[in-house]
């Protein structure tokens, strides 16, 4: 079948042909203005923050030399050529680290406890009042907005060094960011459930339980082993300031100039995020399917 456009006169093929041009032209053109304004805002940007790129490059190389000095014991060999050298205090980080790992798990716990108490009235369709909704909202803002360090300092200053800082603090921290991802759930849930509930004169407690939970406990669930992993990252930085975890005895490595310390202890740190992160997402996607785990 030939088509309409074959057998349009040339005048109006060229006509056509020029205002798909000129089309595509205002598009690339578009495109150039994009990209042109966002390298200017960018140049700003870095003015403003003081990136010195002559600096960077004239520094570069002692960022280098740390490394290079962290690999290396201290009779001159590289680390891995004497591991029982280089892993000479595994004993005492591996206990560290199991208490960092236990301070990231009640701090979720609690904070996806407490999330789960406030998300509800957080939600714009499950909040049975909207001043209750902002004050609640608010409240979730403030925990997730100041930075979990910032927490963690707070708390030894109050309660002394330890991991009881640790917990206190993830569990603020958690609370307001679970507080946002169930409120969340909750808002994209299906809402006929719960008008048919409300229909037989059940409680708002009762809509809640019966209508909405069984809807979004597994997104729950899911965004709470997420967080865990996110808090074993965040439980092993708190350590800097005395928040317990075996972020103290990196932190005393790093002051020590302990170099050979140091690559062992993040090498130990990272492993172990590894396998949490491969574990955590392997059990979402044993409990949730695939769309969770990834």
């Amino acid at each position: 079948m030939t088509s309409a456009v074959s057998i349009l006169p040339g005048a109006q093929l060229a006509v056509l042909n020029a205002a798909y041009r000129a089309a595509v032209a205002r598009k690339r053109l578009r495109l150039a203005l994009a990209a042109v304004t966002f390298l200017a805002v960018l140049v700003v940007a870095a003015f403003g923050a003081e990136v010195n790129l002559r600096t960077l490059f004239t520094y570069f190389g002692n960022f280098v030399s740390y490394f290079d000095r962290i690999l290396t014991l201290e009779d001159g060999t590289r680390v891995w050529s004497n591991p029982a050298e280089w892993f000479w205090g595994w004993r005492k980080w591996l206990w560290m680290l199991a208490e960092t790992i236990l301070i990231s798990y009640v701090g979720t716990m609690i904070g996806a406890v407490l999330a789960f108490a406030l998300n509800f009235f957080a939600a714009q369709n499950t909040s049975p009042a909207p001043w209750l909704r902002f004050v609640i909202r608010r409240l979730l803002e403030f925990a997730r907005t100041v930075p979990g360090i910032v927490f963690a300092l707070i708390f030894v200053i109050a309660f002394g060094l330890g991991p009881m800082a640790g917990v206190l603090a993830i569990a603020i921290h958690s609370t307001g960011a679970l507080g946002k991802l169930f409120s969340e759930i909750v808002e994209n849930a299906d809402m006929k459930p719960v008008e048919g509930v409300r229909s037989t004169g059940a409680s708002w407690l009762s809509c809640m339980r019966f209508a909405v939970l069984p809807q979004v406990s597994a997104g729950y669930a899911s965004y709470a082993l997420l967080r865990f992993e996110i808090n074993v990252r965040e439980a092993s930085v708190m350590g800097f300031v005395g928040a317990g975890g075996i972020g103290q005895e990196l932190v005393v490595a790093i002051r020590k100039f302990y170099y050979s310390d140091v690559s062992a202890i993040l090498l130990t740190i990272i492993v172990t995020v590894f396998i949490i992160d491969i574990g955590t997402g392997w059990l979402r996607g044993r409990l949730f399917g695939k769309d969770a785990r990834a």
